[in-house]
């Protein structure tokens, strides 16, 4: 049988047939199939949805393949089994992975601030100091603040005062009208009693009872609590205005002392000595506080992926800090409401939390990690490629694997995927086997039955 090789003339004349012997036409087509595998190889592998996964794949070294095929029987009249590759199947863990990054921060953040204007004495701590909670960060000139807690303790000890005098007169003005009408009554019911037997007129009873009348409303003006006399209100709301203001002032003395709220890591001061506590730089805080003991991650998860997220799962982090290591992680929270994306997108994401697990690493506080989260995973199940799971013109998805050197399709389902496997659950139980030949990435032309031979690997 005669094969020919097709040269292309440079000048742009007519090409030629070049006769080929069966030797160099085997190792011209293996040599085409190696380059072939060798560019899959460089390509990157980009993550796609399951939809886009399943279109059919056309491979072209299977291309090349059935055109050498082609070539040869028109060439001599013969037929030529087509190339394909193959992995032995086998059980193993197919885990679904959702990555998402997202900056590292402490679990407790505090920005302390001070609304005091007042110079700033001592700073005794520096960024990086591990402080306590209650632990001076920086002392204020108090003498302001002191004028000011004496002033309010003059006004409240006036006010107070006051209301003594103010209670003591309504305790003895109130004793006195109490005396008062009882003598006005005694004399009233005296004075009846005459008038009833004719000794006294009608003009000395009514005296006597507009005097007794009298008495009780200068009485009933005083205001009783639990029985006793006490000042106006007025008096005891004063008291608490001025009482009220002495512990702002004597807050604001406090103050002059500045302490860290939490126990943490100082990782920002933004004041100096010499100058004022509310006028930093740039109007930040004077400091801010982390706790850096615990390290976690605030995330945000695309609404078309958060309903696989769940409280509790497993978190692969890394980062360049990490030198090619990573730390673990778990999902400690989910807002339960959406915010916008942004950039003008009309997606919406969920903030999540993610608590690092590994505290002894190199990770630190304001950096940006990449978080992968582990959503499902499959253990002990059969695995393929993804390549490997064809879509049939049913719609259903198969397998194509060698059997006595032909192609034959088994019918399967996909569970777990992640971006390079996927778990198939053959329609037929017993269908799969360990170590039967399962085609990597079948090409749309090979039908149930054709027959196949199998490409040596590109090591």
């Amino acid at each position: 049988m005669k094969r020919f090789k097709i040269n292309e003339k440079e000048t742009g004349e007519a090409a030629e047939m070049e006769p080929m012997s069966d030797e160099v036409f085997d190792k011209e087509l293996q040599s085409l199939m190696e380059e072939e595998k060798k560019g899959k190889k460089k390509k990157k592998r980009l993550h796609k949805k399951w939809s886009k996964k399943r279109k059919i794949i056309t491979i072209g070294a299977a291309a090349i393949g059935v055109f050498f095929v082609a070539f040869k029987v028109m060439a001599g009249g013969g037929s030529m089994a087509v190339p394909v590759t193959v992995s032995p199947l086998a059980k193993g863990e197919v885990v679904e992975m959702l990555s998402v990054s997202g900056p590292v921060q402490g679990t407790d953040s505090v920005e302390v601030v001070s609304n005091l204007h007042a110079e700033i004495l001592e700073l005794p701590v520096k960024e990086g100091d591990r402080v306590e909670k209650g632990q001076i960060l920086a002392v204020l000139d108090d003498k302001d603040a002191k004028k000011e807690v004496d002033i309010a303790q003059n006004a409240y000890d006036l006010a107070l005062s006051t209301y003594q005098d103010k209670q003591l007169e309504a305790e003895n003005g109130y004793a006195k009208a109490k005396q008062d009408y009882e003598t006005a009554k005694a004399n009233y019911d005296r004075t009846l009693a005459l008038f009833q037997g004719g000794s006294a007129s009608q003009v000395e009873l009514e005296t006597a009872s507009n005097a007794m009348n009298d008495a009780q409303r200068e009485m009933s003006s005083y205001t009783l609590k639990d029985g006793r006399p006490v000042a106006n209100e007025s008096y005891s709301l004063q008291i608490e205005k001025e009482a009220f203001e002495l512990e702002q002032k004597k807050e604001a003395l406090n103050n002059t002392k500045v302490t860290s709220p939490i126990a943490g890591t100082v990782v920002r001061v933004n004041c100096k000595v010499g100058r004022f506590a509310d006028k930093t730089d740039d109007d930040k805080p004077m400091f801010i506080i982390n706790n850096l003991d615990v390290l976690e991650m605030k995330i945000n998860v695309s609404e078309y992926s958060i309903g696989k997220v769940a409280i509790g799962q497993p978190v692969e982090i890394s980062a360049d800090i990490l030198n090619g290591e990573t730390a673990r992680g778990e999902v400690t929270a989910i807002s339960p409401t959406g915010e916008e994306k942004g950039n003008g997108s009309t997606e919406r994401v969920i903030p999540t939390t993610i608590r690092i697990i590994d505290q002894n690493t190199s990770l630190i506080a304001g950096i940006t990690a990449k978080a992968k989260i582990e959503l499902q995973k499959a253990e002990d199940v059969w695995v393929v490629p993804i390549s490997a799971v064809i879509q049939q013109p049913d719609g259903s998805t198969a397998i194509a694997c060698v059997k006595d050197k032909t192609v034959t399709f088994i019918p399967v389902k996909t569970g777990v995927e992640s971006d390079i496997q996927a778990e198939i659950i053959p329609d037929e139980e017993g269908a799969l086997t360990e170590g039967m030949q399962v085609i990597d990435a079948p090409s749309s032309m090979l039908t149930e039955g054709m027959e196949v031979t199998v490409a040596s690997p590109v090591q």
